[in-house]
């Protein structure tokens, strides 16, 4: 007997714990309990922080977290915790079968991102996320998804000051190596990258002359956009990773699952209609549209863009995430309009064709309250104040990208609504406010 729980077996072991299965008798359930091991029992950093790791998931309290439903100590003075029980195994049990289904990997890999969001909105860094810490199991006929082990998980605030090297090699971030290189969030997402790499290809991130090959390299049938997601997670270089898990999950989304690219040319109707008349030459029309432009809306109407026809080669139309931009999650109206959508497969400054990602959402900010997306390879210039409608708010140019003469405006407008826009140009050329001009949403 653990505490009035009964002890059927073990279900696992490491360097400073024992999992144990056990009965609750008096509640008919089944629970798992994990005693730290004797010979740390008596260490009072270890022991510390093994009431620290329950204090954690205690105050999370989340259906994506591992639950301690109780803390005790043995009669020979070891603690231990009595928490959720996952009877569907861990990731690494799936993982030893080889990679999993895409789109098990991608639900997956979204799922983690979930719970790990909970933790850094907690204020808490996990440090150690690998495929032996998430556990599955089923909860009413549906699976669920279980983040779990926060031994090494630290407190945000202090991630400054962390000079001990902990985390498993092969999941934690290059920084993580570095005592006293200081660490964020986005360690945390090289992890989950890592993770969503293993379950789409079977193994850990594989290098080539110190880059890490794109996935659909080993993997033929991943989308290139998945690609460039699940890269941009492993960049070596933090600054150019996705700025948290939520983003992470977002770029997923919006790569793969809810994403149909369409050509222009297949559409019906209106919008048709308004191509044909935009490219003749004439005058302005009267929504607004330049000539030689082309309007584009999403799927429900509400937001609305024109762009130069030469840009109006690939639409996704059925929403954007506004997590992507570090707000809170879910799908709102929103459309992207490129060139070449599918683009290049890569991340950074190889992607140059024009494009306009254009979101509204009632859960923005006013616009100081909002992450806009940093671009490494390029040269910030000063920001702006701009008016479009009723709506007013900021522009951040990005001029230089790659060394190159591609460009990125990143814009945040508030109002009666609320409206993101981003702008990639291939040439020196700032349509920028033009682009403005055409933006069309309820009230604006």
């Amino acid at each position: 007997m653990i505490g009035r729980f009964r002890v059927i077996r073990r279900l696992g072991s490491g360097a400073f714990a024992t999992v144990w299965l056990a009965a609750d008798d008096v509640l008919e359930s089944q629970v798992a309990i994990k005693v730290l091991a004797e010979n740390w029992a008596h260490h009072p950093d270890v022991r510390a922080r093994f009431e620290q790791e329950a204090q954690v998931l205690r105050r999370a309290d989340s259906e994506r977290l591992v639950r301690v439903h109780d803390y005790g100590e043995l009669p020979d003075g070891r603690p231990y915790q009595v928490m959720t029980y996952a009877s569907g195994g861990t990731l690494s049990d799936r993982l030893a079968n080889g990679p999993m289904p895409m789109g098990a990997a991608l639900r997956t890999a979204t799922a983690i991102t979930e719970a790990v969001t909970v933790l850094h909105e907690s204020g808490v860094l996990h440090r150690d996320l690998k495929p032996s810490n998430v556990l599955f199991d089923t909860v009413r006929g549906a699976e669920r998804v279980l983040v779990a082990d926060l031994g090494l998980a630290k407190a945000i605030a202090q991630a400054s000051g962390f000079t001990v090297v902990v985390g498993t090699p092969g999941y934690m971030a290059p920084e993580q190596s570095l005592p006293g290189g200081g660490l964020d969030v986005r360690a945390d997402v090289h992890a989950i990258g890592a993770m969503t790499y293993q379950m789409l290809t079977g193994q850990a991130p594989h290098y080539d002359r110190a880059r890490v090959v794109a996935p659909s390299r080993l993997r033929p049938g991943i989308p290139r956009q998945i690609d460039r997601a699940v890269l941009r997670a492993l960049h070596r270089d933090r600054r150019r990773r996705w700025e948290s898990a939520a983003a992470f999950a977002a770029a997923l989304d919006l790569s793969g699952r809810h994403r149909p690219l369409r050509r222009l040319t297949r559409f019906a109707g209106t919008t048709v209609a308004v191509a044909a008349l935009a490219t003749t030459g004439g005058a302005t029309v009267p929504d607004g549209t330049p000539p030689g432009w082309i309007r584009v809306s999403d799927a429900t109407g509400t937001i609305s863009v024109a762009v130069p026809a030469s840009w109006a080669r690939d639409l996704r139309n059925d929403g954007w995430n506004p997590a992507s931009i570090g707000l809170p999650g879910g799908i709102s109206p929103g459309l992207q309009v490129g060139a070449d959508l599918v683009g290049t497969g890569s991340t950074g400054p190889d992607d140059t064709s024009p494009m306009v990602l254009a979101g509204i959402s009632g859960s923005i900010p006013p616009p100081a309250g909002a992450t806009l997306p940093i671009h490494p390879t390029c040269v910030a210039q000063p920001g702006r104040r701009v008016a479009v409608g009723g709506l007013s708010g900021r522009v951040q140019r990005w001029t230089g990208c790659g060394g190159t003469g591609s460009s990125y405006s990143e814009v945040l407008l508030a109002g009666s609504s609320s409206v993101y826009l981003q702008l990639r140009q291939s040439d020196e050329v700032d349509r920028t406010d033009e682009v403005l001009r055409t933006l069309r949403v309820p009230s604006a």
